[in-house]
């Protein structure tokens, strides 16, 4: 066992854990989008970030890839978190924004625009569906070929694979085949009518001390005032 530094709070976790496996084990919700349980983990989406460290030497790294170890401190909410995953949820929404899935990430974290030109394509490159295939279903019938702006998932020389067998588990993991409640021809990139509260006590608490969960989530957090606790 080993125990580490999280949001301010002593938490026991099994030696081999990620972060992520840790804040799950005590209730913390972190976003994600490429990893799921039952595959390898990935890293790619970046949305699972936190913030690891202290003063100059804090960093942000994933939380699905990097692996607890004693006295390791970690905030999962902290405002430089928050920031970078709003950015990055934007970023995904300007390559798919008909996802259902992406637009529940942007309600929850208060997105409601995005600052980057839209390509409404159909894939976030999560790797799920590779992932999934690989590993779950023995086929390896996709992989991704490419890279950089040229990067996909596709078959092997993109013609008919012998090894897929039509199971359907691709499209069952997979974000972008979600598609949002308003439908594919949605008149607004950001549709924000899941969109959650703002929190109203960022300024106030650096880590999340509520009981009630992620500071902000139910809206009532207020501004200390002097000789009041809140």
């Amino acid at each position: 066992m080993v125990t580490l530094r999280m949001n301010g709070l002593d938490v026991p976790a099994e030696e081999g854990w990620t972060i992520l496996q840790a804040a799950r084990f005590i209730g913390i919700e972190i976003p994600t989008l490429c990893y799921k349980d039952g595959l390898s983990p990935w890293g790619g989406c970046r949305l699972c970030l936190v913030e690891i460290g202290e003063g100059k030497d804090a960093k942000l790294v994933s939380s699905c890839t990097y692996p607890v170890c004693d006295g390791l401190v970690v905030r999962t909410h902290s405002e430089r978190v928050t920031k970078a995953r709003k950015v990055l949820v934007e970023l995904h929404l300007s390559s798919c924004p008909n996802s259902r899935t992406l637009q529940d990430l942007a309600a929850s974290l208060g997105v409601q625009k995005v600052r980057f030109k839209v390509e409404h394509e159909d894939c976030v490159y999560c790797g799920l569906c590779v992932r999934i295939c690989a590993e779950q279903m023995n086929a390896k019938a996709i992989g991704f070929v490419n890279r950089g702006g040229k990067m996909k998932i596709t078959t092997p020389f993109d013609s008919k694979s012998e090894d897929c067998r039509r199971c359907g588990a691709c499209m069952y993991v997979c974000p972008a085949c979600q598609l949002r409640c308003e439908g594919p021809e949605s008149p607004r990139v950001v549709c924000g009518g899941c969109l959650s509260l703002e929190p109203t006590c960022v300024d106030t608490y650096p880590n999340l001390m509520c009981f009630m969960g992620t500071k902000g989530d139910c809206g009532t957090c207020v501004r200390e005032e002097p000789g009041r606790k809140t």
